[in-house]
């Protein structure tokens, strides 16, 4: 079930994105979530839960791409899946989900800045009609080596 998140969400939207934060280079950063910040998320932006078990599995949120008016119908989206719930068709649901909240509000274009090393990120976006737009070449730092950053997007 895909539905709006709730604060007592996140402690498992924490949990997941931590994972992904200490365990992966799928994003650059090394700083992990704090409830705090995942509260303040929460209010700030949309943010979709996929439940299976009874429990959150996964999520998706999106956030400003930009700074600045221009920008104001562009997004910038993440989606998060716990390792056990991947390749299920949660990841698929979510985005959907997500598309659809954002369609709603006036989003015009949706962005996907995925690891270039992510090639099950690139396909699964590109499955869900994101095209690729461009690619940063060694932008991002982590785990003692360089990454490229493939920016995917769609219109709506």
């Amino acid at each position: 079930m895909i539905r709006p998140a709730t604060r007592a969400d996140a402690p498992r939207i924490a949990a997941i994105w931590n994972a992904v934060v200490r365990d992966t280079a799928l994003t650059f950063t090394s700083r992990e979530k704090t409830l705090t910040e995942i509260a303040a998320m929460l209010d700030r932006a949309p943010v979709l839960v996929a439940e299976r078990g009874g429990g959150t599995a996964g999520f998706a949120t999106y956030g400003p791409f930009r700074p600045g008016p221009g920008y104001a119908h562009t997004r910038e989206h993440s989606v998060h899946l716990a390792a056990q719930a991947r390749g299920q068709g949660l990841g698929r649901a979510l985005l959907t989900a997500l598309e659809q909240e954002a369609r709603q509000q006036g989003i015009h274009v949706l962005i996907a800045a995925i690891a270039g090393e992510n090639a099950g990120g690139i396909a699964f976006h590109a499955a869900l009609g994101y095209r690729e737009v461009g690619r940063l070449m060694q932008v991002g730092w982590k785990f003692d080596r360089w990454h490229d950053l493939v920016l995917m997007q769609k219109t709506l």
